[in-house]
């Protein structure tokens, strides 16, 4: 198993909120915001806000096969399978995070949601617990993984509209369902590598990683952060080791390993171990150097090759220097 590249990017840049942003060329009408306050109704269905609270409740069916809905319950500044559905503005955020109708409507949504899942909301700071339908619910979920995407989204919905402290409760009932009970094991990969990182609080969300770290099995399989301690080269500042980055997995490097810093031995130009003892000047190399030198060349020869075969093959072309 290795960690998705796409999916690290994706969630960092919601962590950050979406760097390099750019608005919508369409009119800001505020959509969103005018069908929480039950101004418009949801394109193409035509339903309003209020009927859905009031009518859908408990009717899994149409929750389940309906995928229009969702994304204008919960609105993102991306783009989502409907696009009848406005992204999100900066601007219409601020209105929505302000206009209490709206947030009790978002939380009536929530809750909507949750008691699909066979959840139940147990207090304003976001506690979440079974409901008393969850053996079914729960059931359903493990088998429905398009429910996943979904989940996802509805996990950053709230931290867009005023809601991030409700995350770290829901991600941490979903881990433990799935982790330690067993509930819901065909989530445990998309809780570690989707929902955790929707958390914007490192602190928060390195305190589920350490949970699921210590309950993962096998151990020494466990992909996620944060970091383990470790000493020496590899260590930061207080013996831990560099978090990983979409970067670093991109590279295809090790993303726990930091890269060490340059030695007088290695220098060039200095005077420390190779030369002559004086301070001379010049170029000093240590032989350690150069034999991981002509490795990592090695390497990146072998790797090229391999990604010139992959693409070649994906072409049905066959080159016989390859």
């Amino acid at each position: 198993m290795k960690r998705s590249f796409y999916a690290a990017k994706d969630l960092y840049k919601y962590r950050h909120s979406y760097p390099n942003y750019k608005a919508p060329r369409l009119p800001n009408d505020y959509r969103n915001l005018r069908f929480y306050l039950n101004k418009i109704p949801l394109i193409p269905d035509g339903i309003f806000i209020e009927e859905i609270l009031t009518k859908w409740r408990g009717n899994y069916d149409k929750l389940e096969h309906n995928h229009t809905y969702i994304q204008w319950l919960f609105p993102l500044r991306e783009q989502g399978l409907n696009f009848y559905a406005q992204e999100l503005t900066q601007e219409e955020i601020k209105e929505f995070q302000s206009t209490r109708e709206a947030k009790r409507r978002f939380l009536l949504a929530y809750t909507l949601m949750l008691d699909f899942y066979g959840i139940k909301l147990l207090d304003k700071s976001g506690n979440v617990a079974r409901a008393s339908n969850w053996q079914e619910r729960f059931q359903h979920l493990n088998e429905s993984q398009h429910n996943y995407l979904r989940i996802t989204r509805i996990l950053k919905s709230l931290g867009e509209l005023g809601f991030e402290a409700f995350k770290a409760p829901l991600v941490r009932l979903l881990l433990d369902e799935a982790l330690c009970r067993g509930t819901l094991p065909n989530m445990l990969h998309s809780t570690l590598e989707y929902y955790v990182y929707t958390i914007r609080l490192r602190s928060h969300r390195r305190s589920l990683l350490r949970y699921a770290r210590q309950h993962y099995q096998p151990a020494n399989t466990f992909l996620w952060g944060p970091p383990a301690r470790r000493r020496g080269a590899e260590a930061g500042p207080g013996g831990r080791v560099a978090e990983p980055t979409p970067e670093r997995e991109r590279r295809g490097g090790d993303p726990h390993r930091a890269c060490s810093p340059l030695t007088k031995k290695d220098s060039v130009g200095g005077g420390g171990g190779g030369g002559d003892g004086k301070g001379t000047k010049g170029y000093t190399v240590s032989t350690k150097t150069l034999q991981e030198g002509l490795s990592l060349v090695c390497s990146t020869i072998l790797n090229v090759k391999l990604l010139l075969q992959c693409f070649l093959s994906c072409h049905n072309v066959i080159l016989p220097f390859v």
